[in-house]
């Protein structure tokens, strides 16, 4: 695999990994005590710490790029394991 290969693929990982974090650790104004803005919405994030995401995506990411790199060069699932059409029967 070419290295512009494995970054596309890292970059692809990264931001479904970074959707995946968003919601995690959030809090709401009203769950922290924390006083809202006339007009804000109720379920709007008080805590929002967007390096945190980046931090918890990025090692995912590098995790799970990490995990098919593997794959990829010692080939442990492959497209004939995942063949879903002959388990119907």
């Amino acid at each position: 695999m070419q290295w512009t290969s494995f970054l596309a693929i890292y970059a692809l990982v990264w931001v479904l990994s970074a959707f995946a974090m968003l919601p995690l650790g959030i809090r709401t104004h009203d769950e922290l005590g924390m006083e809202k803005v006339p007009g804000q919405a109720d379920s709007a994030p008080g805590n929002f710490r967007p390096w945190t995401v980046v931090l918890r995506a990025t090692i995912l990411a590098a995790v799970l790029t990490g995990l098919f790199a593997l794959n990829y060069h010692y080939g442990w699932v492959g497209v004939d394991d995942l063949d879903v059409t002959r388990l119907v029967a």
